[in-house]
């Protein structure tokens, strides 16, 4: 087989453009290959979305390859009888947030522009360290399920800060290591003390509601405004936004994303700061559409967005980006050379939470 096997024990071989990935299988009967790019096989009656088949190449050797961009981060599972197969020539494996865990690699020329992971994750020893709490807020009318746990985290100072909400908390708590990043960036002076309230998205038997409650949902504003600020502001050591008025900020990712933007843009006296990782700002046609409200909005938040260049969710956030230029935001925007994950989104956030809250 030609190429060499990189250190995430996966088969390239490159040329000046791009890079060439072989998904190798061994045993009697092939899986198939499903991952960001076929969209996790979200429609198997699409020939662009479906699982891929690997080709048999000798006995018992079965196998098929894609061509990435040279600087790609791309996670991807097997598909056998059904269920997802880790890959066992790949021990490098992440969580998908859903229960289950995804392979994944970078293409050889990732560290030369992405630095992989970032920097930020490692802790030296004298670093202070915030603290986090868990809390379980029950409110029947506002959230499906009837309660949400949130998750506290503390600086490590003892002058007020600044708020953050982090919707999808979970996600930011365990797979972008969010505590982590705030105070390695805190301890070398890259943002001010910043307190954090990560609100768990839904958690039901049968799956999550999270795309009924981030889509522009007015009950998810009220319970942020209402519930969530004030709770943070009794447990937490927080300046008063009434009198720092914009100071907090609020971020999301996907359609958190969306969730986000459309909070600060109804409540701008009070977020003044919004980053968006992957925005789904057209996923439907609805109303009212986050495009129209941006020229409704009286004080205009300061709006990060980001989004991998090989994201399905590239174009809108291509259109956002220039609909809040020509609206007079305060934006910055960047891309990378990722599909639609965590670990692309926690590697891009340092520069984010600096560049939102700036020391």
């Amino acid at each position: 087989m030609d190429g060499r096997i990189t250190r995430d024990g996966v088969p390239f071989s490159s040329d000046d453009a791009d890079c060439h990935v072989t998904f190798v299988w061994q045993g009697k009967n092939p899986p198939a290959l499903s991952g960001d790019f076929v969209y996790w096989a979200g429609d198997p009656t699409n020939p662009q979305t479906a699982p891929l088949a690997l080709e048999q190449i000798e006995p018992n050797v079965w196998a098929t390859t894609l061509k990435f961009p040279r600087k790609a981060y791309v996670e991807y599972i097997f598909l056998k009888n059904g269920k997802r197969v880790n890959d066992p020539f790949n021990a490098r494996k992440t969580p998908n947030g859903i229960g289950g865990i995804n392979n994944y690699f970078y293409a050889p020329h990732a560290a030369m522009y992405s630095s992989p992971p970032t920097p930020f994750l490692k802790t030296a020893r004298k670093t202070p360290r915030g603290r986090v709490t868990k809390h379980i807020l029950a409110q029947d009318a506002l959230v499906i399920g009837n309660a949400r746990a949130v998750h506290l985290y503390q600086p490590p100072t003892q002058e007020p800060a600044a708020l953050l909400i982090a919707l999808d908390g979970q996600d930011y708590l365990r797979r972008a290591k969010l505590p982590t990043l705030l105070d390695n960036l805190l301890a070398q002076n890259k943002i001010p003390p910043l307190a954090v309230a990560m609100l768990e998205s839904s958690r039901l038997e049968k799956g999550s509601a999270r795309m009924s409650e981030y889509a522009c949902n007015e009950l998810t504003l009220i319970f942020l405004l209402k519930y969530i600020v004030p709770f943070a502001q009794e447990h937490l050591n927080l300046v008063d936004w009434k009198k720092h008025r914009g100071m907090y900020g609020i971020m999301g990712a996907s359609i958190g994303g969306l969730m986000a933007l459309f909070t600060a843009l109804r409540a701008p006296e009070i977020f003044g700061k919004v980053i968006s990782q992957a925005g789904a700002f057209e996923l439907w046609d609805y109303s009212p559409s986050p495009f129209t409200l941006l020229t409704q909005a009286k004080t205009p938040p300061r709006v990060w967005l980001d989004v991998g260049q090989m994201d399905w969710l590239l174009e809108p956030n291509r259109r956002m980006y220039k609909a809040l230029k020509r609206n007079g935001f305060d934006v910055k925007y960047r891309e990378y050379y990722a599909y639609h994950n965590w670990p692309a989104w926690r590697d891009v956030l340092p520069g984010a939470l600096t560049w939102a809250f700036a020391a």
